[in-house]
C-alpha cells in the first residue's frame, strides 16, 4: 500500500555509505528528505547526487538531513561515489543506503511494477520532526529532480507548520503568503501585524510572517 501524507514514515535499520543507521534515530528532531535512485552508475542519478552534495549547506540551513537509497550494494555505492565526486565536482557528504534486498524500496513503495519490476522510480519523501510524511513527489527514472523545488517545498512545509498560512502557486521564500480560511477577518491584525490584502473573502494575502 502506498504511503500517504500524514502517515508515519516507516522506520528501518540499514547499512549506508556512512555506517549503519536507524532511520528515526538518525533523523533526530529535525526534518528529513528520503529519495530513491533506480540504480548505481546511471547518468541522471549521478547528477542528482552531485547536486545534493553541492546543496548540503542549503539543507543544513533548513535543519534537514538528506538520505538517498539505491538498490545496489555498499561496494558498488562506494565506487560510484568516486565517479560522482569526479564528474560533478563535489564531495558526496551524506549517506546512501545499500538496499540490495530492496527492503527500504518496498517499505516506501518505491518500485512501481508497471515502470520496472526491479528498479525504483524517483520518489521523494519529506518527513517532519514528528516522523510523519509531510509531502511526496514522484518522477519516472527518465526525469531528473528539480532541487530548487525540493528546497521550496521544505520552505513551505516549515513555514506553514508554524503559522496559519498557505503558500500560493509559484511561491518562493520571502514572497507573500495566503492566510488560512479558518482565520476570521477580525483576528487578522493581531495574528498578522504586517498587514494584509483582501482580494476575496477566501483570498487574503499577508507578507511572510517569519521574515
Amino acid at each position: 500500500m502506498s504511503l500517504k501524507i500524514g502517515d508515519e514514515a516507516p522506520n528501518f535499520t540499514a547499512q549506508t555509505t556512512e555506517g549503519e543507521i536507524n532511520f528515526h534515530n538518525w533523523l533526530g528532531q529535525g526534518w528529513g528528505v528520503l529519495y530513491s535512485h533506480p540504480a548505481d552508475f546511471t547518468p541522471v542519478c549521478t547528477t542528482e547526487l552531485g547536486r545534493t552534495a553541492q546543496l548540503k549547506s542549503e539543507f543544513e540551513k533548513r535543519n534537514t538531513k538528506v538520505l538517498a537509497v539505491s538498490v545496489d550494494d555498499l561496494d558498488s555505492h562506494n565506487t560510484w561515489i568516486n565517479d560522482i565526486n569526479e564528474t560533478q565536482h563535489c564531495t558526496v557528504n551524506f549517506p546512501i543506503i545499500a538496499d540490495a534486498d530492496r527492503n527500504v524500496a518496498q517499505l516506501y513503495s518505491m518500485i512501481h511494477e508497471n515502470a520496472s519490476a526491479t528498479l525504483t522510480v524517483r520518489s521523494v519523501f519529506f518527513i517532519g520532526p514528528d516522523k510523519k510524511i509531510k509531502a511526496t513527489i514522484t518522477y519516472p527514472a527518465s526525469t531528473g529532480r528539480n532541487f530548487h523545488e525540493i528546497l521550496r517545498v521544505i520552505d513551505s512545509l516549515q513555514l506553514t507548520a508554524g503559522f496559519s498560512v498557505a503558500t500560493p502557486a509559484d511561491w518562493k521564500e520571502g514572497e507573500d503568503v495566503v492566510i488560512a480560511p479558518a482565520i476570521r477577518d477580525e483576528d487578522i491584525p493581531a495574528k498578522f501585524p504586517k498587514g494584509h490584502r483582501k482580494i476575496k473573502s477566501y483570498l487574503r494575502f499577508t507578507p511572510q510572517p517569519n521574515k
